[in-house]
């Protein structure tokens, strides 16, 4: 079998960083550009890493879970008073007027199940698919597209719930929700809390929703033209945002991601308990039949939860996430973490061009 370097080599992206992490060793790939006009690829480039975003922010959650500060049945509308107006559609691909009352409260747990009922669904042509992009900014991460804070929790009760609370599973914006909530019931920002829950004691030095490291990268997409750069170094990432995305905002490394693995792996190391980490790596909703996002996979706190190797990548008990900007992030059974890295954007979610060879790898051990 060809090493990591070779296949990274192979990737269609103009650089990557690749890590497997074993509990007795591991290996590193570094190839290519971390600019289009040249700049090399570092170990240390700074990456967006999208959607990996997820299973950081639900770390946080169960380290406020623990001290108390949140509980899981609490009724989010407690910090979001909007949600507790909201209406739901009867149908999630119906018109937008056809809706009913809200059953239950949305509470904690719903928003880290990502059953809350505020999200995405697989048809992308439904109306609410528009009305999340158009009233809520809900798409690929982009800090500059979106409102203060406040102007967005505003916006809440315009759009429906796509189904009831705790009745189905529905992507992204309830992590954009539980970003929300965290800081709220902290009293400071979500940066604040993720950098005290888990990048200070980690050490995760990298991470965060914007840096002045100066080691940024590109982001990048294909167009019909080749290559064409969506956020350079100097881009919307080297700033404070005026809306930190608990959904997909953070930047990383993959030192930081290997630190943050390595605590999962440890059953939680001192910052969460044993039993925090298998409530986030055990599948609580399960897979959802065609669902474009989920890729047979059940739901944990902040990722999927494979359980079936219904894929040559997929490993029962595997957890963790793919990011639209080209990033992945998995715990698997044997302590294997697996980490890419790279700035070319996803075409959709089930793009697995760049990534399904790297994540074939990491499941053959």
């Amino acid at each position: 079998m060809a090493g990591l370097t070779e296949l990274v080599e192979r990737a269609a992206a103009p650089g990557v960083v690749a890590a497997i992490d074993d509990p007795g060793g591991g290996e590193l790939a570094v190839v290519g550009r971390a600019t289009l006009d040249g700049a090399p690829m570092t170990r240390d480039t700074v990456f967006r890493i999208a959607s990996v975003t997820k299973p950081v922010l639900a770390a946080a959650a169960l380290v406020l879970v623990q001290r108390g500060t949140v509980g899981l049945d609490d009724d989010v509308a407690r910090w979001l008073p909007p949600l507790g107006s909201v209406r739901v559609l009867r149908d999630p691909a119906g018109p937008l007027d056809d809706t009913v009352p809200l059953a239950r409260p949305i509470t904690v747990r719903h928003l880290l199940e990502s059953s809350s009922g505020m999200g995405f669904v697989s048809d992308f042509g439904a109306p609410v698919m528009e009305l999340l992009r158009e009233r809520l900014h809900q798409g690929p991460p982009d800090p500059d597209s979106m409102p203060p804070t406040d102007e967005w929790v505003a916006l809440l009760d315009q759009v429906p719930l796509v189904h009831q609370p705790g009745a189905g599973w529905s992507y992204n914006t309830g992590y954009e929700l539980l970003g929300i909530v965290l800081a709220r019931a902290a009293g400071t920002t979500l940066g604040e809390v993720l950098a005290e829950t888990l990048f200070e004691p980690l050490g995760m030095a990298d991470s965060g929703f914007w840096t002045a490291s100066g080691r940024l990268g590109d982001e990048v997409a294909a167009g019909p033209d080749g290559l064409c750069v969506l956020d350079p170094p100097a881009g919307a990432y080297t700033r404070p945002p005026a809306f930190e995305s608990g959904a997909g905002g953070l930047v990383s490394t993959v030192d930081d991601l290997l630190r943050f693995g390595r605590m999962l792996r440890s059953r939680g190391a001192d910052v969460l308990t044993e039993e925090s980490v298998r409530a986030m790596t055990t599948a609580h909703v399960p897979p959802q039949p065609g669902n474009v996002f989920m890729d047979g996979a059940g739901w944990g706190y902040g990722g999927g939860v494979d359980v079936a190797a219904g894929r040559p990548w997929q490993v029962p008990g595997r957890y963790g996430w793919i990011g639209g900007s080209g990033t992945a992030f998995y715990l698997y059974p044997n302590g294997r973490i697996a980490v890419w890295l790279s700035q070319l954007q996803l075409r959709g979610p089930d793009d697995y061009s760049a990534i399904g060879e790297f994540l074939t790898y990491a499941a053959s051990a």
